[in-house]
């Protein structure tokens, strides 16, 4: 297995990480990445295999576990109770009751609502010189979750202080600060959370937070931890990925003069599906096998931990044609964004619809929009989104 070596926090990679998945790539479905030490997969038929084999999964082997360090309890209690965090059975649990109440009819319910609130951000631009992402790409996904949970929009400032410190968590270029960030961002989250879900137990209505405290399997019902995390995740997860998504997606649309024609509706699908494909906003999850167990020409131990590389997979050039090139014209094929298999992300229908409804809007209204600097990428990885994304009409 070839040995590769590319720091995540270094500034090229940072703004631009294709040309080491395209180099890395070079060497086969897995290569050793030194600095994290740990094996990745690289190619599209690796990352795809792996995210669907029960033979690896998120939660760290029962003898391997160890208690987290003191200051990071309130964030580690979240975590420990997380659907992402879950393999089988305890994930089976979480899933079918997670499902049972964030449903397709509940998402399909907020699509009247988000057109309005798209149009009515893009009402608001100011003249001149303005960052998009707070003023619309922002926007939509953290008042889209507020309306899903039933969660008052007037708390979205919070909400996005507490979701931005805990996912920095995950962050190659995580501090001591990053975590005192996150533990206490992680405890006022929870706090709030406990106060708002008793509110619902006395005085239910018809949004996901009650849906969720009523939902059923077989008998049980989510506890109150994880009934936290779930919402929780469902924020951070939900809003964090459909920000990068919308950002990345418009800087490149209006760095390669890509017409609104790209955005009607005969061709909006296929474009965000492009959007996923050729800039996603995370790149990186992670595995621990649960066995000893060879896969493409490597034997892993049982612990040993494996990275799967979704930006790199999207641009596998066994899968698609001049990979490195944006063709909002292609035919629809499965790319890794939302992942696979039992951790399919669970919010991906409401991240395309929101992504359609909020692009459409955007380049239905805004045709003449350009970049007014150059946009720049967070030094965030295994997540991939820009700083700002200056623009004016």
């Amino acid at each position: 297995m070839k040995t590769v070596f590319q720091s995540p926090v270094d500034p090229d990679f940072v703004q631009n990480p294709y040309p080491f998945y395209d180099q890395a790539r070079e060497h086969g479905d897995l290569v050793y990445w030194d600095d994290y030490g740990k094996v990745a997969a690289v190619s599209h038929r690796a990352v795809s295999a792996l995210l669907k084999d029960r033979r690896f999964g998120r939660e760290v082997p029962a003898e391997m576990h160890t208690p987290g360090p003191a200051h990071l309890a309130p964030w580690l209690a979240v975590e420990a109770h997380s659907l992402l965090e879950a393999e089988p059975p305890r994930h089976t649990r979480l899933r079918a009751l997670v499902m049972r109440a964030f449903t397709s009819r509940a998402i399909a319910a907020l699509e009247p609502s988000l057109h309005d609130l798209s149009h009515s951000l893009i009402d608001e631009f100011p003249d001149g010189s303005f960052d998009l992402l707070p003023a619309f790409c922002t926007q939509v996904p953290v008042i889209a979750i507020c309306r899903l949970l039933g969660v008052p929009e007037e708390m979205a400032p919070s909400l996005l202080r507490w979701s931005h410190d805990m996912v920095a968590m995950y962050q190659a270029s995580r501090t001591p600060g990053t975590e005192t960030a996150a533990a206490a961002s992680s405890q006022e989250f929870t706090d709030f959370l406990i106060g708002y879900i008793e509110q619902r137990r006395s005085d239910p209505q018809d949004d996901l937070i009650t849906r969720l405290i009523v939902a059923e399997e077989d008998g049980e019902k989510l506890s109150r931890e994880e009934l936290v995390a779930t919402c929780i995740l469902l924020l951070n997860a939900g809003h964090e990925a459909t920000v990068h998504s919308l950002g990345n997606g418009v800087k490149t649309v209006l760095q390669l003069g890509i017409g609104p024609q790209a955005f009607a509706t005969d061709m909006i699908d296929s474009t965000v599906e492009e959007i996923l494909r050729y800039d996603p906003p995370l790149h990186m999850f992670t595995r621990f096998a649960y066995e000893d167990i060879e896969v493409f020409g490597h034997r892993f131990k049982r612990g040993d931990e494996v990275a799967l590389l979704l930006g790199a997979a999207n641009r596998d050039p066994a899968v698609w044609s001049n990979p490195n090139k944006f063709d909002p014209t292609r035919p629809i094929t499965t790319n890794t964004s939302f992942g696979a298999g039992l951790h399919f992300c669970v919010g991906a229908p409401l991240a395309r619809m929101e992504m359609r409804i909020a692009l459409s809007a955007l380049f239905e209204r805004r045709p003449n929009l350009r970049l007014s600097a150059e946009p720049e990428y967070s030094n965030t990885y295994h997540f991939h989104g820009l700083t700002k994304l200056m623009v004016q009409v």
